[in-house]
């Protein structure tokens, strides 16, 4: 049997981050995920999906991501239910996520494909990984070679170049 989900879409709030009574962090957020396929009107639909995270990760998703941020989610499909102050049944269907990749830089602009353009920028020629590395510590030559939190992906409001060799998709 096999129960594997995977998204990319939009956060459509920012995630909730609570504990449990033992200490346990969960977050809760919904994705904006469109259909492939257009409505009669030429319009794109859009579903809404509840997705729940835990412990580390939930708090990462709590700390770095927002309304608007596009993320990729790793999981799989749960069904709870319960009954709610009126004895009513209440069925909740949620995505219980494994993994949740955040997929546009920090700081970038959110809500359209600016984030994607800049992340996806054409390479000049000739242009690899290394060139890349190479690339972003010209760019800020203040910074520590060796620092653990150096981090060459920061967003310093230019476009990286990246060549579609370099990408593994």
């Amino acid at each position: 049997m096999l129960n594997r989900v995977v998204l990319v879409g939009r956060l459509t709030r920012d995630p909730e981050l609570r504990y449990t009574p033992n200490g346990v962090a969960v977050a809760n957020f919904t994705l904006a995920v469109n259909r492939p396929f257009s409505n009669q009107q030429g319009d794109r639909e859009a579903d809404f999906i509840n997705c729940v995270i835990w412990r580390k990760q939930a708090e990462n998703v709590a700390n770095y991501l927002k309304k608007g941020s596009l993320a990729g989610v790793d999981g799989r499909v749960q069904t709870r239910s319960y009954d709610n102050n009126e004895g009513r049944r209440v069925f909740i269907t949620e995505i219980v996520a494994e993994s949740v990749q955040f997929l546009e830089p920090r700081g970038s602009n959110q809500g359209g494909n600016q984030g994607q353009n800049d992340f996806y920028g054409g390479a000049p020629a000739g242009g690899g990984g290394n060139d890349f590395a190479r690339q972003g510590n010209q760019q800020q030559p203040n910074r520590q070679s060796n620092s653990f939190n150096d981090d060459p992906f920061a967003n310093d409001g230019k476009p990286i170049d990246i060549s579609d060799d370099d990408l593994p998709f």
